[in-house]
């Protein structure tokens, strides 16, 4: 014969485990999440969706166009801190005669934009001087009516 062991009663203080369990993971979870995104979103992405809506056809086409030419790039900081762009054509040869814009962009917002005007110091070699920190640079380079687009990040 076995013995049969009565049940425990489930009393108000398992209750109050179960509910404070499960209160503390769903509010962990949201804590780690909440926190995750806001430490990966630097801000706005676009100012206004609709305005944007409206031109992402062009813009695609303009991807397409700056693809078709083949050309690559670099930033870094020169051992000067001036910031250094690096340029090559579709074959590999420096890209020379270009004139190359940046702006410059803190990012998480804390500093202000930085407009740069890069120049040739060598063949396909570009240069400009840039603050001390940490930046995102958007380049834009423009040679013989074609335009060509790239980001970099510098440090």
């Amino acid at each position: 014969m076995t013995q049969h062991r009565p049940a425990r009663p489930f009393t108000g203080r398992h209750m109050a485990a179960i509910l404070i369990s499960f209160f503390g993971v769903v509010i962990a979870v949201n804590v780690v999440m909440a926190r995750l995104a806001t430490s990966t979103f630097g801000g706005v992405v676009v100012e206004n969706s609709y305005v944007a809506s409206q031109n992402f056809n062009r813009w695609l086409g303009e991807a397409r166009t700056e693809r078709a030419l083949g050309w690559a790039g670099a930033v870094a900081r020169g051992s000067d801190g001036a910031l250094a762009v690096t340029l090559n054509d579709a074959q590999g040869r420096a890209l020379s005669g270009a004139q190359v814009t940046a702006v410059a962009e803190h990012p998480l917002g804390l500093r202000d934009d930085v407009a740069l005007t890069l120049h040739e110091t060598a063949p396909g070699q570009y240069r400009a001087p840039l603050p001390a920190g940490r930046w995102r640079i958007k380049l834009r380079v423009a040679r013989h009516g074609a335009t060509w687009r790239m980001m970099g990040d510098v440090g």
